[in-house]
This record gives C-alpha cells, sequence and structure tokens, in this order.
C-alpha cells in the first residue's frame, strides 16, 4: 500500500472542499479535466498527485488562485505540530456536512444568532474548546509624559 503524502492529502482535500461549495459532481469536473471521476477521486484523497499543469486547469474551473490549495498546508514531519490530537479545520471542511454548515452559517446576518449558535455547540461538545478564536485586541498605548 502506497502511503499518502500530508501535502497531496491536504490539496486533494482542498479540491474537494472547493468543488463542494459549487455544489459541482465529481464528473462535472472530471468531464471538464477530460478525465474520469475515479481519477478526481484519487486526487481528492491524495492518493494521486495533483501535477502544476493540472492544478492550473483546476484554478481555472474553480475560480480560485494556486495558493488556494496550499492554505493550512502541515509543516513537515521534523516540526513539532501543536494541537494535533484534534480534527483540523480543513479536514472538516473538506466533508459536505463541513461545507453545508460554513455556508448556512454565513448567511446568518445577526451576530447574536451566530454568537448563540457558537454557545449551543460548544455547551453539546463532550470537550471544552482549548483554542477560542476571539476578535483581535487594540494594541495597549502607553502614555508619555
Amino acid at each position: 500500500m502506497k502511503l499518502v503524502h500530508p501535502t497531496d492529502k491536504h490539496v486533494g482535500g482542498r479540491l474537494r472542499m472547493r468543488r463542494l461549495m459549487l455544489d459541482l459532481s465529481q464528473s462535472e469536473v472530471a468531464n471538464a479535466l477530460g478525465l474520469t471521476f475515479q481519477q478526481l477521486q484519487k486526487y481528492e484523497k491524495g492518493a494521486n498527485r495533483i501535477s502544476a499543469s493540472r492544478l492550473l486547469q483546476l484554478c481555472k474551473i474553480l475560480d480560485v488562485p494556486v495558493s488556494f490549495f496550499f492554505e493550512g498546508v502541515p509543516q513537515e514531519q521534523a516540526l513539532p505540530i501543536f494541537g494535533a490530537q484534534q480534527p483540523s479545520l480543513n479536514e472538516f471542511f473538506t466533508t459536505s456536512d463541513g461545507v453545508a454548515l460554513a455556508l448556512a452559517f454565513g448567511r446568518i446576518r445577526d451576530a447574536k444568532v451566530r454568537r448563540a449558535i457558537v454557545a449551543f455547540v460548544e455547551q453539546i461538545v463532550p470537550e471544552p474548546v482549548e483554542h477560542r478564536v476571539s476578535e483581535p485586541q487594540a494594541p495597549a498605548v502607553a502614555s508619555v509624559d
């Protein structure tokens, strides 16, 4: 069995996430590339690497820059990875449920409702959220006398 490189898996996951965001089937994207849907599946799983020219084709089809596929790419294995025990957000957003939830949540205009939903979800998860993203704080200003 061939090992999947974490970067190939990440790029494939980002391909899947974007395809789902655009509500495209594997067959539709594969046809635009001149491939079978099975080949696209292998790309999405990271089982087959995506060449540079194929990546450029995907960028045009999915209307994203090349950098999109590398956002949040995992660090090399020799480097420490903090929070590795928790599933990554990228893994979550490569699922159809993750994409659907994010798109629906983004359509909620009322900030209080969004915060209430986040608070509700945090209450029903079995473990506390360790690294909560908060609003950026303004830097402290020192007084000059």
